[in-house]
């Protein structure tokens, strides 16, 4: 490790991190006692931020098994976060064992630095690797993509964008990057987004919402961003959209018995778009 990134990552450690509050959140481990305390003062305004957390983990995992079974085995998953449990390679691993392939991108210090002492400790390093790359690096993050020589453009890529838009603001038009991204991507491929939402007529949560979303964008590196199902499903460009289409995140294909008559707690839409 070089002198800068670890002063990164020292200060890093003093700061509310958005990858550390969803661990937290989900019961992990990799967070401190700032992420700790800025998680409960904000379960104290939504409590149900944390059923959004552990739908949204769901969603993945559901997701990255779906693509799995249509014969995906290579995925790009940007803003991937800490390595909580339930991780793409494992998901895809115990599908497809040996076969699957995974690049994970984060730009925080911590996240990337724990991605890879989970990669190295408990996955294949020839098929698994950890980048430091932003989503709206674009070209560079592609080419950083394919030097690990883990993605092979010519065949469908499972590109995995879960909970990561709303920290996305408007002003850099996270709409474009997408569109770029989107671009990237070899027919038969399949694009998994999720992000938060409250029913427009859900007033006293709206409200709840927006004053969680103010105090992500005054104590941690990313401004929570709410965003209307029409703004969420202009994400997937002109892809076509698997059924059940846009939903809250736990009608995304649900197991047996997973169904939930109260989905609208999740407070996240999610879906998943193949590429013609």
């Amino acid at each position: 490790m070089s002198m800068d990134e670890a002063a990164r990552l020292s200060s890093a450690v003093d700061k509310v991190s958005v990858g550390r509050v969803y661990d937290y959140l989900l019961g992990g481990t990799h967070n401190y006692a700032v992420d700790q305390a800025f998680a409960e003062k904000q379960l104290a305004v939504l409590p149900e931020i944390r059923d959004f957390a552990r739908a949204n983990r769901a969603f993945l995992g559901r997701a990255v098994r779906f693509m799995v079974d249509q014969g995906i085995r290579q995925f790009v998953d940007i803003g991937s976060g800490l390595p909580t449990q339930g991780n793409v390679h494992e998901v895809a691993d115990e599908v497809a064992p040996g076969e699957c392939r995974v690049v994970y991108i984060d730009n925080e210090p911590i996240a990337r630095a724990h991605a890879q002492i989970l990669l190295e400790q408990t996955a294949d390093p020839n098929r698994h690797a950890a980048l430091d790359a932003d989503f709206f690096d674009q070209g560079l993050l592609w080419e950083r993509v394919l030097d690990t020589g883990l993605i092979d453009r010519t065949q469908p890529i499972g590109l995995l964008l879960v909970a990561l838009l709303h920290f996305m603001p408007d002003e850099r038009n996270p709409h474009a990057a997408l569109g770029f991204h989107r671009a990237m991507l070899p027919p038969g491929s399949f694009l998994a987004v999720s992000h938060i939402h409250v029913a427009p007529e859900d007033v006293e949560t709206q409200n709840a919402g927006k004053q969680v979303a103010e105090e992500y964008g005054r104590r941690t590196n990313h401004a929570a961003i709410m965003r209307s199902r029409e703004q969420i499903a202009e994400f997937f460009g002109d892809l076509d959209l698997i059924e059940p289409g846009l939903v809250w995140l736990p009608q995304w294909r649900p197991g047996a018995g997973d169904f939930d008559d109260e989905a609208a707690r999740s407070r996240g839409l999610a879906g998943v778009a193949r590429t013609s």
